[in-house]
């Protein structure tokens, strides 16, 4: 890390563990495991205080199943006798099959290796040529990822005993098939075609055995490999779709009452205070309450830290924290013995929060009067308030290859970042890190859009992009989730204003970021989006954003986005063509790049579930879309 420095972030998204790039002198890396994180290669390892990077975000770790989080470390090169010095996160060469561009040999070098490396028998005819790594790997929708089995493909065979010398030759073309691997027995194969769906696993035997996974996970350090029945599939190292972060976010919503501050309660929940308490109640004889005087006179806690509060404040404080996992609200064992979804339990918290007035360190929202706006936008809105600071969390929760989404559970992702299983709850973190911001929060009319989404068109239009999302989840392409015509008419709307956005207050397309509440569940029904953007200083940003949403400056936002979308220049094909075949990976249907889409990073659906006819309707029937209901 010292070496090739990388921001703290990218280590969550997009170079997160598992993950592969490339340094400045060319090598192609992949980001280790985070058993080797908080570690240093100068033997400093007893000065690592790991408590120093402890982050909390309640709602986060109840939904993620983990105790905490904690911040990528950052590299320290001072004088000072202090902790957490020269740490640096570890990264693996990889792939490890490398050949040289003068005689094509290829070579094989541990994960290990450093610096450039010369090849062995050009350097016998005293030349020096070094080698470059091979531009090809494998990989599988389990997450394990190997080196091409070179080898076995030019044999023709799943257990090959010949170990003779291998060449890989381009013959001139521009297809893989131009690609010859040849072996000094005599004999070769192109690589034509390894990149299509399991043909590696089903046509690398001539004798029709299948090449399964062989499970690998060099980003942990390791060469052995796990069980994995998965099918393989070649890629270039370079490909998008080598690897998907599966990153979680939360907003923070302070947690307070009458008789404790939010202000005291976040207080307890940042280090130093909550490393104190977490090792009070980590001790096997704990079963009495932390007194406040216990934690007034602790080591490494500035007495001017709580002096503003009294002993009573302290107390209903505590309880607070310390009972966080325990506590259920009414809703939340609703949602738990109906075996219901956490995901619309975790935003609704969000959706009740945004909904009103808050002026806390972490969350300041401004309560608008709806009747302020034009009618053009009030008619379709019931509410629009401003958040001119929030926190939100990012958490790196595991990660998928080749498909965004698949069948893999929370806990196997996040089984994909370690090694070995935690042993303790002080063991059970992921990596995590805070960003601050603003936003718009706008909630649609529940009437008005329950009278819209019951129109007998609207349910047509929305059927057959449910039935190929039904169709790609029986096919273990995709997860199930609730695909309504409310989902796909808000996603796109927050899209189309995303866009516009980006022309009004200066920000780019990828510096902000949409968050979806939807839900049409009878005891919490939910019919908003927050645009919003976050910086990764104590700042945020400067109110850009917030000033968009007043009254007289967002209704003419609305309508120009709106006015946007009545026509695309690939109409009239981008109307029409997701209705017969869909539209990106088949998800969409009139969305594409000239009109609706955005950077994935601020899209939540990866650019799914989209279709302006939903928002402005058709030619031939304009009351199909919500803003053009009379």
């Amino acid at each position: 890390m010292a070496k090739n420095p990388i921001r703290r972030a990218q280590l969550i998204a997009p170079f997160g563990v598992g993950a592969m790039m490339v340094v400045k002198d060319g090598t192609s890396l992949i980001s280790g495991g985070i058993d080797h994180w908080y570690k240093s290669e100068k033997g400093f390892d007893k000065n690592v205080d790991e408590t120093e990077f402890r982050v909390e975000e309640w709602r986060l770790q109840r939904l993620l199943n983990v105790n905490h989080f904690r911040l990528p470390p950052d590299y320290r090169d001072v004088k000072e006798n202090m902790s957490n010095k020269y740490l640096q996160i570890p990264f693996l060469r990889f792939p490890q099959w490398h050949f040289c561009p003068n005689c094509k040999r290829l070579y094989k070098l541990p994960l290990t290796a450093r610096g450039r490396q010369k090849c062995q028998e050009c350097e016998e005819k005293e030349m020096i040529k070094f080698l470059a790594q091979v531009p090809f790997v494998a990989m599988c929708t389990m997450g394990h990822i190997q080196d091409f089995p070179w080898r076995e493909w030019v044999h023709s065979s799943v257990n090959p005993t010949c170990t003779g010398k291998l060449r890989i030759v381009a013959t001139g073309g521009s297809s893989l098939g131009a690609q010859i691997v040849k072996c000094s027995c005599g004999e070769e194969r192109s690589l034509s075609q390894i990149t299509t769906e399991n043909v590696l696993s089903t046509k690398l035997d001539k004798n029709d055995i299948s090449y399964i996974c062989q499970g690998n996970r060099p980003w942990l350090g390791t060469e052995e490999g796990t069980s994995c029945a998965g099918l393989l599939r070649g890629s270039l190292r370079s490909a998008s779709n080598l690897y998907y972060s599966d990153v979680r976010s939360a907003i923070y919503l302070p947690r307070g009452s009458k008789k404790a501050p939010a202000k005291l309660v976040s207080l307890l929940e940042e280090p130093p205070i909550s490393t104190y308490i977490n090792i009070i109640c980590s001790l096997p004889n704990y079963s009495e309450e932390i007194e406040p005087t216990h934690l007034r006179n602790a080591p490494n806690i500035p007495p001017p830290l709580l002096a503003p509060y009294n002993d009573e404040q302290i107390k209903e404080a505590l309880k607070i924290v310390i009972s966080a996992d325990k506590e259920k609200t009414e809703f939340a064992n609703q949602y738990i013995t109906q075996e219901k979804n956490p995901e619309i339990l975790f935003r609704w918290e969000e959706f009740t929060v945004l909904q009103e007035a808050r002026d806390e360190d972490s969350l300041v929202i401004k309560k608008t009067d709806i009747n302020c706006y034009d009618p053009s936008c009030s008619t379709y809105f019931s509410r629009i308030n401003l958040i001119s600071k929030l926190r939100e969390t990012r958490a790196l929760a595991g990660f998928t290859r080749i498909l965004p989404e698949n069948s893999l559970s929370l806990e196997e992702r996040k089984a994909l970042l370690r090694q070995s299983s935690p042993v303790s709850d002080q063991d059970n973190w992921i990596p995590a890190y805070i960003v601050y911001g603003e936003g718009i929060f706008l909630e649609l009319n529940e009437k008005r859009l329950r009278e819209w989404e019951s129109q007998k068109e609207v349910i047509n239009r929305v059927a057959p992009l449910i039935q190929r999302h039904q169709q790609l989840v029986q096919n273990n392409r995709t997860k199930q989730k609730p695909i309504s015509p409310r989902f796909i008419l808000i996603h796109t709307f927050a899209h189309l204003l995303i866009n516009r956005l980006t022309f009004e207050c200066g920000y780019g397309a990828a510096a902000l970021r949409e968050r979806l509440y939807i839900s049409e569940d009878q005891d919490a029904p939910m019919a908003g989006l927050l645009i919003y953007t976050a910086a990764g200083d104590s700042e945020g940003t400067m109110g850009g954003l917030v000033r968009m949403g007043q009254a007289g400056k967002l209704e003419p936002i609305i309508q120009h986005a709106l006015s946007d979308a009545q026509w695309c220049s690939a109409d009239p094909i981008c109307m029409e063509a997701g209705l017969y075949s869909g539209q990106t990976d088949f998800y969409n249907l009139a969305a594409c790049h000239n009109c609706a889409l955005i950077p994935e990073t601020a899209c939540e659906e990866f650019n799914h579930f989209l279709d302006r006819a939903l928002v402005i309707g058709k030619l031939e029937n304009r009351k199909l879309g919500y803003f053009n209901l009379g």
